[in-house]
């Protein structure tokens, strides 16, 4: 997956479950969710995490509209326990991926 990091160059950034979207700035957040959750259906994966910070709540709320709207997500929540200020997001039609805070994947 190519994502546009704040100094304008495209980036790799590997698809293994987890994106710590510090490194984008809020404009690139919604493109960068829905690119990456594209390229981790592709993959396979079932869930998703998605850090985005605690803060006033700003890029939760990207993150979080973005998820709202993206075809491919079954349902998203907050990460439990996440003390970076984490969303979670299921997948539809991918075969479960690996735990997530110590819950274990739906085997169904």
């Amino acid at each position: 997956m190519s994502g546009l990091p704040s100094d304008g160059g495209a980036v790799n950034v590997p698809i293994e479950g987890t994106l710590d979207l510090h490194a984008f700035a809020p404009r690139e957040i919604a493109t960068v969710v829905e690119e990456y959750v594209n390229a981790a259906h592709q993959a396979g994966l079932r869930e998703i995490r998605l850090i985005h910070g605690r803060g006033r709540g700003v890029q939760r709320g990207i993150v979080q509209r973005a998820l709202e709207r993206h075809p491919l997500v079954e349902h998203f929540f907050d990460a439990p326990g996440s003390h970076l200020g984490a969303t979670v997001a299921v997948l539809r039609g991918s075969r479960p991926a690996a735990e997530f805070e110590g819950r274990p994947a739906d085997p169904n």
